[in-house]
């Protein structure tokens, strides 16, 4: 039998347990047990990044912003869809999840963060928006930093979904600029808070492999409406 084996490990400033995991050349992440995110389940990072940025494509220099490394799948989707001349922004509160990446997983994702349209930013991602909404807005925005936006991974998160957090991704998207936050379940009540924030919204069914039989996660994709634009009904969609 091919052991499970625990690569690397650290112990957060709250307390929590974050630990990096192989067993037969696939790789996991847990938070205090609980998996995170691993190599064998990778659609709904690839969606994320996907439904955040296809209307990038074709823009001659978007600028991104990623909440949470992981194990890069959204980061290397995103250079897979945006130009050679996109910025790409990474925030990732942990240096030693970056520090795994490097170590651990350039034979999973290739060299990403070698990739000159990246830099990393070992900063809370929340301080990251919270600049940007002065000054180096961003063409989109993709958060996958907790469980869902109730389920935390930090408590301190929670500042990134309250009627503040909402007002300070507004003001650090540009014009025509997207957020989508990646949930490992539908969030009742999600939708309307952001609604209230002046966002229009739609939640997509999202996979955790391509062979699953249902649709566990969800992507919710936030954009800005226009001023006097009535709010929309709740709507799930499956990607097409």
């Amino acid at each position: 039998m091919i052991p499970f084996q625990t690569l690397a490990q650290i112990r957060t400033p709250d307390g929590s347990h974050i630990t990096l995991h192989e067993h037969d050349g696939e790789y996991f992440m847990k938070h205090n047990g609980r998996q995170l995110m691993s190599s064998t389940a990778t659609a709904s990072e690839l969606l994320l990044a996907d439904l955040g940025c296809e209307h990038l494509r074709d823009h001659d220099r978007p600028r991104i912003l990623i909440g949470g490394l992981g194990l890069g799948y959204t980061l290397k989707r995103v250079l897979e869809i945006v130009v050679p001349t996109a910025v790409v922004h990474v925030a990732e509160l942990f240096p030693e999840v970056v520090e795994w990446n490097r170590q651990y997983l350039g034979a999973l994702n290739g060299k990403l963060l070698d990739d000159r349209r990246v830099k990393v930013l070992v900063q809370d991602v929340f301080q990251v928006i919270r600049e940007a909404a002065t000054a180096g807005r961003y063409n989109a925005i993709l958060l996958d930093v907790d469980h869902t936006p109730a389920s935390l991974v930090q408590a301190k998160n929670a500042r990134l979904y309250d009627r503040h957090g909402y007002a300070l991704l507004a003001k650090a998207l540009k014009p025509a600029g997207r957020a989508a936050f990646w949930s490992a379940t539908e969030e009742p009540g999600f939708i309307p808070r952001l609604n209230q924030a002046g966002f229009e919204v739609k939640a997509y069914e999202a996979k955790a492999h391509e062979r699953a039989k249902r649709a566990a996660h969800r992507i919710y994709v936030a954009e800005q409406r226009a001023v006097g634009e009535p709010v929309p009904p709740v709507k799930t969609s499956r990607p097409k």
